[in-house]
């Protein structure tokens, strides 16, 4: 009965809202910025979109002769990320000011539509004097929008920095400078990954959201362009790999998942700091390294149980402004640190037999009024095991070492 009355009440209150709406009068502003990529890579990479979405190195593959397969160098250009944007303001609703996003890009869902227009955020928010609600596509909760990397990859930071966009609605209460965040929100292009396939069936065959909530405190000095950010978060997901078994019983056994995170920013002047740190369990949804396994399976009729792979990753990125000059790097870290229970089946997820994999990532930008120029290398070594303990960790590893020149033109409009 409280799943049904929360799904009643996720799904009623935006037209509740609106239908009250006495205030038609509506500004619409459209930003966006035209990009080109062109990157090189020493290797062959496990990536999306051509290439452009880099995650980490492919793994040592040799030949008959014993050569590296994927020791392969490559280049591309796109433009796919270039994008466009529309808010919306205007008009009250029980006494908050609403606004409204719709974003949309070149990158496509997958590799077979790559070109073709994709959605990026869709949302809406209420705003009163010190509480915001949100309903639509957003980041995920794990991306933080006050403290993520300044790289110039679109990567922004993956697999260390957990990244997607997914439909939620999100409450957020101000308390002098402390904010509270409670969100609900369900899989879309950002899904899990299980027996069959990439698919947000499995978070919504659990028949609950996933539920998160954060505190974080924010203080900020325009005069003196300074600011502070420091705070953390936690989140619950369950997910159900199959609802029924390969001997044809219904089954039900989900995979749960408890995550955190903790990050900070300090801004002086010209000078950023930003860091933060990651656990999570079954967390490829979020593009991070790691899934689940089984853990047991029933002769009989096939009932099967999963343990979540444990995930920890860190990160860090700098930057210093200097007049129309940029000059950051970042530096990431993530390691999987087995399940909690023996897996004797299949594992399931990305990257899982990566046992830690780090990257160095330096940059320069130069902007101009509305156009910039940024340069940027990426040298990333995966750690990849040919073999798993009984807790899924990868054994007997072989280190496989990508770097990447990116070259990235924008005009901002």
């Amino acid at each position: 009965m409280k799943k049904i009355l929360i799904l009643l009440f996720v799904t009623l209150f935006p037209i509740l809202v609106f239908s009250q709406n006495t205030n038609p009068k509506i500004e619409k502003n459209i930003y966006g910025f035209i990009k080109n990529d062109m990157f090189w890579d020493s290797r062959q990479t496990v990536n999306a979109r051509e290439g452009h979405f880099l995650l980490f190195p492919s793994a040592v593959s040799l030949d008959a002769d014993g050569k590296d397969i994927n020791a392969v160098s490559n280049f591309n250009f796109l433009s796919i990320q270039s994008r466009v944007g529309l808010k919306v303001t205007g008009g009250e609703a029980l006494n908050a000011k609403i606004t409204g996003i719709i974003e949309a890009d070149f990158f496509g869902q997958a590799n077979d539509n790559i070109n073709l227009l994709r959605l990026r955020h869709a949302y809406f928010k209420m705003n009163w004097k010190s509480t915001e609600l949100l309903f639509g596509q957003y980041w995920v909760p794990m991306f933080i929008t006050g403290c993520f990397p300044g790289t110039v990859s679109f990567n922004t930071g993956v697999p260390f920095q957990p990244f997607g966009r997914n439909p939620q609605v999100r409450f957020t209460q101000k308390i002098g400078n402390f904010h509270f965040v409670a969100i609900a929100n369900s899989q879309r292009d950002y899904v899990s990954r299980g027996a069959a396939g990439v698919t947000g069936t499995y978070l919504r065959n659990s028949s609950i959201p996933e539920f998160s909530g954060q505190l974080f405190f924010y203080n900020n000095n325009v005069d003196k362009k300074t600011e502070f950010l420091i705070g953390g978060g936690a989140s619950y997901k369950s997910i159900v790999p199959e609802i029924v078994t390969a001997s044809n019983y219904v089954t039900a056994e989900s995979v749960d998942g408890f995550n955190a995170i903790a990050f900070m920013k300090i801004k002086l002047s010209s000078f950023t700091f930003k860091t933060e740190g990651i656990y999570g369990q079954n967390i490829p949804d979020v593009l991070s390294i790691g899934g689940f396994g089984v853990a047991s399976i029933d002769t009989v009729k096939g009932y099967k149980t999963y343990s979540p792979l444990n995930t920890m990753s860190a990160w860090t990125d700098l930057s210093l402004e200097l007049g129309n000059f940029e000059i950051g790097a970042f530096g990431g870290y993530s390691k999987i640190l087995g399940a909690n229970k023996e897996i004797i089946g299949d594992i399931y997820g990305l990257g899982t037999n990566i046992e830690s994999i780090y990257r160095v990532s330096p940059r320069i930008t130069y902007k101009v009024n509305s156009v910039k120029f940024a340069f940027e290398t990426e040298y990333t070594v995966a750690n990849y095991g040919s073999s798993r303990d009984n807790f899924g960790i990868p054994t007997n590893l072989t280190k496989a070492t990508n770097l990447r020149f990116l070259f990235a033109a924008y005009y901002f409009f």
